[in-house]
């Protein structure tokens, strides 16, 4: 059989099994609720930034490394 015949039945089948797996595990609204999640806290604060200074290696330093 060859297999480049037959691509499109290929993705055909993922397709369908892929839509029937998403099917099967949706969540089921008989379940008890879980506990909302929890709030996070917007501050009105800067952000941080961080400034990386150094001096430049001379061409002797990088002949060194």
């Amino acid at each position: 059989m060859n297999i480049a015949k037959n691509m499109e039945i290929i993705f055909v089948a993922a397709t369908v099994l892929a839509a029937a797996t998403t099917f099967a595990t949706a969540a089921d609204t008989s379940v008890a609720p879980v506990a909302p999640a929890a709030k996070v806290a917007v501050s009105t604060a800067k952000m941080q930034v961080v400034t990386v200074t150094a001096k430049r290696l001379t061409a002797a330093e990088k002949a060194a490394l």
